[in-house]
């Protein structure tokens, strides 16, 4: 019998529906869509045909997760899914992945919103440790923020999530004009990869990564009004819409620059807006996409604090963990996940490896589909025990979404999915060692 988690929070400090699908669309749109155009460029069609097939797998996902919250409301997703349909270990297990994904994923995001002012302010692309502290001072300026209570961390998410539309919905709005008014060429195919199964997989492997996220107000439950109605709403809400957005503004702009021009672009939309509007414009669109990792970034330290909290009252990790201060925020959770990303960042900027900080990127995406493939088996064994209402419809969304979340995990590659299961297992023995020592709970 697990102890569900206890909230210290009022209900005006708590999220409510436009907070939540500004938090899901917030950390869906990080750095990842504005870099993505230059690698789907060389594959043409594959690549609109990838796009459909990550956007319809995420739907599922979206579906699946949504009717598990209204389910199971209480505590967070990573745990109370898995938990339900077989038992807390699992749980554990999937919550534990789950947070270690969150707080990588902060260190990516603090890395990539230098990368995108490095444009703007060229010496911040030099190695050295000042372009690592900013990043490092980036995470914790966050991390106060979030320490100011969740409803703060809400309204930093949506001013910071109508900023990265800005350059998103443009994009298609630019493209439209340059069309109707002959300010471009028609959009070609010219020297890209013929339509193939490889290449849509390839494709969807890439645009996978920029819809990861989806779930972010399934894992603070507990922050939530009416988390029954609300969660469910946001998920599939936050889902679609930024799917849909994904494919007209990453398409518009993979068609309309020459695909010499983009591979060789290090910030795609800046590049876009340089060519059709004014240079100015690009580089206004690249401090854009700064703001858009910075947002995801404040999105990421919500969660990376909630989880270990909620595993904590459930006396499964030490009460310290527990421990919020007067804003109701965990302020030792914040601490120790902040500190682990801020070495992450460090380490990278003082080995001046992108490679180790690509393959990061994938070790930390492996790590989070975990929970989306858990979380799909959990729904078909809750259906199967009749935990959840089952209609032909919604089974068959579950099936596709686990086949879906398993091919993701293949698709992140041999070795950063070894990665992400050596750090998973590695919370096995913090779980027994807690069990051992209150054998009564959880």
């Amino acid at each position: 019998m697990t102890v569900p988690a206890t909230n210290s929070e009022r209900p005006s400090q708590k999220l409510g529906l436009l907070m939540c699908i500004a938090l899901g669309m917030g950390n869906m749109i990080g750095s990842g869509v504005f870099l993505l155009p230059r690698d789907l460029a060389p594959l043409g069609w594959n690549a609109i045909v990838g796009w459909l097939v990550s956007i319809a797998g995420t739907l599922c996902l979206a579906i699946v997760f949504a009717r598990l919250a209204r389910r199971l409301p209480e505590g967070c997703a990573a745990f109370t899914y898995a938990a339900a349909a077989f038992g807390p270990g699992t749980g554990f297990i999937v919550a534990w992945s789950y947070w270690i994904s969150c707080w990588t994923v902060v260190a990516t995001l603090a890395v990539a919103a230098i990368s995108n002012m490095s444009i703007l302010m060229p010496w911040l692309a030099d190695a050295g440790a000042l372009p690592a502290w900013i990043a490092i001072g980036c995470i914790w300026f966050f991390t106060l923020v979030n320490l100011f209570g969740v409803r703060r961390a809400g309204g930093a998410q949506l001013l910071t999530l109508g900023l990265k539309l800005i350059p998103v919905i443009g994009a298609v709005l630019v493209g439209v004009w340059a069309l109707g008014t002959g300010a471009a060429p028609p959009p070609t195919m010219t020297g890209t990869e013929p339509l193939s199964l490889s290449g849509v997989s390839s494709a969807a492997t890439l645009t996978l990564f920029a819809l990861l996220g989806f779930e972010s107000a399934c894992v603070v439950s507990d922050r939530v009004k009416d988390p029954e109605r609300t969660i469910p709403r946001a998920t599939v809400i936050a889902a679609a819409a930024v799917g849909l957005l994904y494919l007209l503004s990453c398409t518009t702009v993979t068609l309309m620059v020459p695909l010499e021009t983009l591979q060789g672009s290090n910030a795609a939309y800046a590049t876009f807006f340089g060519r059709l509007v004014s240079p100015e414009a690009g580089d206004v669109v690249a401090l854009f996409a700064a703001v858009a990792a910075l947002g995801a970034l404040n999105g990421f330290v919500l969660l990376q604090g909630d989880i270990p909290r909620d595993l904590a009252h459930r006396r499964l990790l030490p009460s310290a963990f527990a421990r919020d201060n007067k804003f109701a925020s965990p302020w030792i959770t914040q601490i120790v996940s902040s500190g682990l990303a801020s070495v992450i960042v460090y380490a990278n900027y003082s080995r001046g490896l992108a490679d180790l900080f690509a393959f990061m990127v994938k070790v930390t995406t492996s790590t989070a589909i975990i929970l989306y493939i858990v979380g799909a088996a959990s729904a078909l064994v809750l259906e199967r025990q009749g935990t959840i209402k089952v209609s032909t419809g919604f089974a068959a969304a579950t099936i596709l979404g686990f086949l879906y979340s398993c091919w993701a995990f293949y698709g992140a590659g041999v070795e950063a999915s070894l990665w992400s299961l050596a750090m998973t297992a590695a919370g096995l023995p913090i779980y027994f060692a807690m069990k051992r020592a209150a054998p009564a709970t959880a």
